[in-house]
């Protein structure tokens, strides 16, 4: 018996290796395969990071400020709730800081200046351009609260950004021969803005990208005879 067992050790260990080399490559473990329970766990595995969840306390229908129109931002907001982030502000003054530090407050006296009649443009499709100082707007995960005209320690914290919104967005570009097929479109840009999260009492605070309208583009089809 000993014989046969020597002669057949070689067989087994190559057995054995086969069906480690399965498990390695992630293949099927045959039915008749028992796996031993040595004590120890097997090794945690994480499945891959999936991008960060909306948080559901974040009102999706328009607030008081945007209700009757189709707008996704406020600059008046008879609901801003300044005080209480003035508040929040002043008690994590160092850290907000450091936030806002990150985010560009642009100095309109910097910008250029726009044509302000259709005549003297020179772009394709008519557009209106505005710098905004927004206190809500309009986020993939709801309308969300901009930290914007606070007063902290005698110091004015805005936030401006420059939008762009087509005038006749879907109508034929204007200064383009009728024998292309043309179109307006709208164009977006990503913009980064200090918001208030008051659904955090550790620390309301966090930067959030919301997408606004950035310019108005033409879109040229084939040469149509």
């Amino acid at each position: 018996m000993n014989a046969n067992l020597n002669m057949n050790t070689p067989l087994l260990l190559l057995l054995l290796a086969a069906v480690l080399s399965a498990v390695v490559e992630g293949q099927y473990l045959p039915s008749s395969f028992v796996a031993l329970d040595y004590g120890n766990s097997a090794p945690a595995t994480h499945p891959a990071s999936s991008p960060a969840h909306c948080n559901p306390n974040y009102p999706r229908f328009p607030p008081t400020c945007a209700q009757g129109s189709n707008a996704t931002w406020c600059l008046e907001d008879e609901e801003y709730p300044a005080s209480e982030i003035q508040a929040a502000f002043n008690h994590h003054y160092a850290k907000v800081v450091s936030l806002y530090a990150d985010v560009t407050d642009l100095n309109t006296a910097l910008s250029v200046e726009r044509p302000e009649t259709l005549e003297e443009e020179t772009y394709l499709c008519p557009s209106e351009t505005a710098y905004i100082r927004p206190l809500r707007v309009l986020s993939d995960c709801g309308w969300k609260i901009i930290v914007n005209n606070i007063k902290v320690n005698y110091q004015d914290f805005t936030q401006t950004t420059r939008v762009e919104e087509c005038t006749t967005s879907g109508e034929a570009c204007p200064l383009v021969p009728h024998c292309y097929e043309t179109k307006c479109l709208q164009k977006s840009a990503y913009h980064r803005f200090l918001v208030y999260n008051h659904y955090d009492k550790y620390f309301p605070f966090e930067i959030h990208t919301f997408k606004l309208p950035s310019s108005c583009a033409c879109f040229i089809n084939e040469f149509q005879l």
